[in-house]
């Protein structure tokens, strides 16, 4: 019998219309790994078995199965975008343990496209911080699992990264989709502002957060954005690829983060794999003003005080309440975007002269599994800082962003690199990805047996 995990998306869906296998054959294969395997990794908050089971046979009835681009495959969602007739608690104990009335958009789309909901993804509490930890579970990165998956979308991150499934949907508002896809070897794309339905509610951190795609390839990356995107996110075929403008910069945009070399170095070789591809790239720094880490700092707080706002504080870790305390001193400010424009025309200039910035997605490994939800505020926002300088400055212009695997650390477990774009070069950045992963392939999933 054909082993269906650890197959693509694009692979699944294909021996799926093509009926070499059916929906509940793939979901249950991705049903008993989850079983196996979970309880070393902390992915799932909720395994939706007997439903999912159930759903894949009603996809396998379809009479459009043979046009479905996502036909019977399985998908996780993390646990902060609803799924009709589920809790989404959040990552928190206050948060209404009551089912959803109806899907998240984003996952209407992928159930319109034949997807299967398998499972919701643990987070921390409310989204906020970069280690997924807390009172529902706390997720471990596959690679290394003395060492958090990173957050906060970091039980989506680590289902993919072990096989669980071979995508999942994640948000990202201050960087918690690529911060664990850099972790766990993953490829990851933050849309820019308006391509995919965001619709969080105070999740949306003023406009900040975006829902994107977890895969283990670039392929699969651009099929499920196209999916939530509602349209196609066309790639250019490698013979006929555009030479690009790249800048290579290897400075944290938030001041006193230094860079470790492992992941300086994943930059430096990325940077000569384009050259060899053909593109033009430079040593070039972003004009990142001095104040950055400060205006970052305010409008992650500033989203968390919108969050805790009908929730009850006495249910809520001291590092969150701590948190929306400290951002209800910005959330006017922050609430005008005048901070945001500002950032947008000051960095303008600089995607004018290039295509495409090059950076290391992180600075150092996440921190090591432990309980930081019940560690103070400070301590958290330190280690936070520290391992994860790389990603705010786009949510903050609003523009696309991806995370793709490059080297390994010592430790056995992938390092990565980031790409940004100027508004609408998701493609493009789907396209020097997927030139990156040509040339240095990957190992897809963890070798977790």
């Amino acid at each position: 019998m054909t082993n269906w995990v650890g197959r693509t998306a694009v692979e699944i869906a294909a021996a799926v219309r093509e009926k070499q296998v059916t929906p509940r054959e793939v979901v249950a294969e991705h049903l008993a790994r989850i079983e196996r395997l979970d309880g070393r990794i902390g992915a799932f908050r909720v395994v939706r078995a007997e439903a999912a089971l159930r759903e894949a046979d009603e996809v396998g009835a379809r009479g459009d199965l043979a046009g479905l681009p996502l036909a019977g495959v399985p998908v996780a969602v993390k646990d902060n975008v609803p799924v009709g007739g589920e809790t989404c608690r959040n990552g928190s104990a206050a948060t209404p343990d009551t089912p959803a009335e109806r899907d998240h958009v984003t996952v209407a789309r992928l159930r319109a496209a034949g997807a299967v909901v398998v499972g919701l993804t643990h987070v921390p509490e409310l989204c906020i911080f970069a280690t997924t930890d807390g009172v529902h579970g706390t997720s471990r990165n596959p690679w290394d699992t003395s060492r958090s998956a990173g957050g906060s979308s970091g039980g989506s991150a680590a289902a993919v990264a072990a096989g669980m499934v071979p995508i999942a949907l994640g948000t990202d508002g201050m960087g918690s989709l690529r911060i664990p896809a850099a972790n766990c070897g993953l490829v990851a794309i933050k849309p820019g502002h308006g391509v995919v339905p965001a619709g969080l509610g105070g999740n949306d951190w003023f406009g900040m957060t975006e829902n994107g795609p977890f895969a283990t390839t670039v392929a699969d990356a651009r099929l499920m954005l196209s999916v939530l995107a509602d349209r196609d996110v066309d790639g250019t075929r490698p013979e006929t690829a555009a030479t690009r403008r790249i800048a290579l910069s290897l400075r944290s945009p938030l001041a006193g983060a230094a860079l470790g070399k492992p992941y300086t170095s994943a930059a430096r070789e990325a940077a000569g794999l384009l050259i060899k591809a053909g593109h033009q790239v430079r040593r070039a720094d972003p004009p990142y003003p001095r104040t950055l880490a400060v205006t970052a700092l305010a409008h992650w707080t500033a989203g968390a005080s919108v969050d805790v706002h009908d929730l009850d504080p006495r249910l809520l870790t001291r590092r969150t309440r701590v948190h929306a305390a400290i951002g209800r001193r910005f959330a006017g400010r922050v609430g005008t975007g005048a901070d945001r424009e500002a950032l947008r025309r000051r960095l303008k200039p600089f995607f004018d002269e290039y295509d495409v910035l090059l950076t290391p997605a992180l600075a150092r490994r996440s921190p090591r599994v432990a309980p930081w939800h019940e560690r103070g505020w400070l301590r958290n926002v330190a280690a936070n800082s520290a391992y994860a300088p790389m990603t705010p400055p786009w949510n903050l212009t609003g523009w696309p962003a991806m995370v793709v695997p490059l080297g390994t650390l010592a430790s056995g477990a992938p390092c990565a690199v980031q790409l940004v774009g100027r508004p609408g070069s998701e493609a493009v950045l789907l396209d020097v990805a997927a030139q990156l992963e040509r040339q240095r392939p990957w190992e897809r999933i963890a070798p977790l047996g």
